[in-house]
Order: structure tokens, then sequence, then C-alpha cells
């Protein structure tokens, strides 16, 4: 087990990623901010309190459960577990932005997209991952990203977040 990322680094590179997303998605566009269940979801709201508090306005949050949408449905419970999906808000012609914890094979990501074309057509939408650690099984690359590690295909990318998991931290197994 080898850490990546501790408490402080995590909440400097969410800084970061905020930061980098105030260029792009001023005060005057119509943007909204979705994370991807389950870890997605905090960080999601962790960039629009950040990214609010830098262009003073907030920033909708929803979330998304692609359990229903992933290609190897077939592969896992039996009966899986739906959390649903909470997007209080229309995404037609929005700028959104779509966050997850670790992009890998990019099939997460995917799900999500054909997710999110059952809620509507949003303007555009960009990608923002904490973790990239290579392996992609699908044309996917995130816009930003707040590190990009080398791993082994059976290698295992953890991230703890104080909301789900009650302390923050990444961890390589």
């Amino acid at each position: 087990m080898q850490p990546i990322l501790d408490a402080h680094r995590i909440q400097q590179t969410l800084e970061q990623l905020a930061r980098q997303l105030a260029v792009e998605f001023t005060p005057e566009a119509e943007t909204v901010i979705i994370g991807i269940r389950s870890r997605g979801v905090p960080l999601a709201h962790r960039l629009a309190a950040l990214l609010s508090k830098q262009q003073g306005r907030e920033i909708p949050v929803g979330s998304l459960d692609i359990t229903l949408y992933r290609d190897d449905l077939h592969q896992r419970r039996r009966w899986p577990v739906v959390k649903g999906s909470e997007v209080p808000f229309n995404i037609e012609d929005r700028r959104v932005i779509l966050v997850d914890d670790v992009l890998f094979t990019g099939r997460t990501v995917v799900s999500a997209l054909v997710a999110l074309a059952d809620l509507g057509r949003p303007a555009l939408v960009r990608l923002v991952t904490l973790v990239d650690r290579g392996h992609r099984e699908c044309p996917i690359h995130p816009d930003y990203c707040g590190l990009t590690i080398t791993t082994a295909p059976g290698d295992r990318v953890n991230v703890c977040l104080q909301e789900v998991d009650g302390k923050n931290e990444v961890l390589l197994l």
C-alpha cells in the first residue's frame, strides 16, 4: 500500500482544478457540475464550492448513478444496488462538468455519457478526474486531471473521502 495523496494534497489538487475550470467556465456560462456515484459526488460538491467562491455565484451540483448503464452489469452482483441519480436541474444546452475520482479503462465515463444523454443534450461536457491511472480501453481522456500516475493493470487506486469513508487519502494498492 503506497500513499499517493494525503488530505492536504487532495485539497490543493481540488483548488488547482477549480482555478483551471474557472478559466473555461466563466460566471456568465450556464454551468452545472455532476458527480459520478459514488466518490465523484463529494468531489463534485467540493469543486462546486471552490468554483462558486471564486465566481461569486452558486454552481448547481447533481449526482449520476450509472449502475444500469454499465456494460459489465452481467459480470457484477446479480441484484445491483441502484442509488439513483439526483440532477435537480435541466442540462439541456448547459455546460456540464462531469466529475469522477479515478479514470482507468474509460468504461465508467462512457456509461456516464449515455446516462447524461437520457437527461438531455448539454451544450458541452468536460471531464474532471482526481486521478488518471491509464490503461484505457475506450477513447476517453480527462479534460482536467489532478494527478496522472503510472500503474500496472492489476494495481488498484483507492480514493477515500471524508464524506464516504471518514478520511481523505488516495492509495495505490
